[in-house]
């Protein structure tokens, strides 16, 4: 059998596997390609079965590329929420070089995972979810630091995931904000002259977080970024 090089969600999809099921199938599957099947539960194991027991076999002929970084799901789910932002300050009337701090949070981590590339599968989404009180205590810093250079508007962080679920899609993704935050819909926005500080902060915070936590990264040798990498 030739080697497969992605996972065939798509073709499990046209067998009529529900999402939930396709999304634990593509994480268990970058998990097994990334450490083996050693260290997975035997369930897991016996899910993979299951679905490749499903799948025609693969023609020899057939070369599968590897999935891309921007559609790997953690990937989508932190656009998806930059896009829903984008869109609420485009409708807001802001002053020229205002800008959110959650949607300076949301690039400064895509631009981090576009540097080094993790696997993003299951391993490193699950360590991914500790950057959830990183980003909340950042929040927290342009709070205390530009109160007089900001605005403070209301933004429904729970509606867009909901109405998205509510479609049939993205059914497996989680909130922006949970614990003590998941209802709080306070959303700065900052002065055009504390984007560039706030920007720095979040850099120097998450950069360090990521590349020293997700397991995929564990052994790059790709070093860090160059000291003009804030512009």
């Amino acid at each position: 059998m030739a080697k497969e090089l992605t996972h065939r969600a798509d073709e499990l999809k046209q067998l009529g596997w529900n999402q939930e099921d396709l999304y634990k199938y593509i994480e268990l599957w970058d998990y097994r390609q990334r450490w083996g099947s050693i260290n997975l539960e035997r369930e897991d194991r016996q899910f993979l079965r299951k679905a490749e027991s499903l799948l025609p076999e693969i023609s020899k002929n057939k070369v599968s590329v590897k999935k891309p970084l921007k559609e790997k799901s953690y990937y989508c789910w932190l656009t998806f929420f930059l896009n829903e932002m984008n869109n609420f300050e485009s409708k807001e009337n802001l002053d020229e070089g205002m800008r959110g701090v959650w949607p300076i949070l949301i690039e400064e981590e895509l631009r981090i995972i576009d540097y080094y590339e993790p696997v993003l599968g299951l391993p490193d989404t699950i360590k991914a979810k500790l950057i959830g009180p990183v980003r909340e205590d950042l929040v927290k810093v342009a709070m205390e630091n530009y109160g007089k250079q900001r605005i403070l508007k209301e933004f429904d962080f729970k509606e867009p995931l909901t109405n998205a679920q509510s479609n049939g899609t993205n059914s497996s993704w989680r909130l922006l904000r949970e614990g003590e935050n998941e209802n709080n819909n306070d959303y700065q926005i900052i002065d055009q002259t504390c984007v560039f500080e706030f920007r720095k902060k979040a850099s120097e915070k998450l950069l360090p977080f990521i590349r020293e936590n997700l397991p995929s990264l564990a052994e790059t040798d790709k070093s860090l970024p160059p000291n003009d990498w804030i512009y």
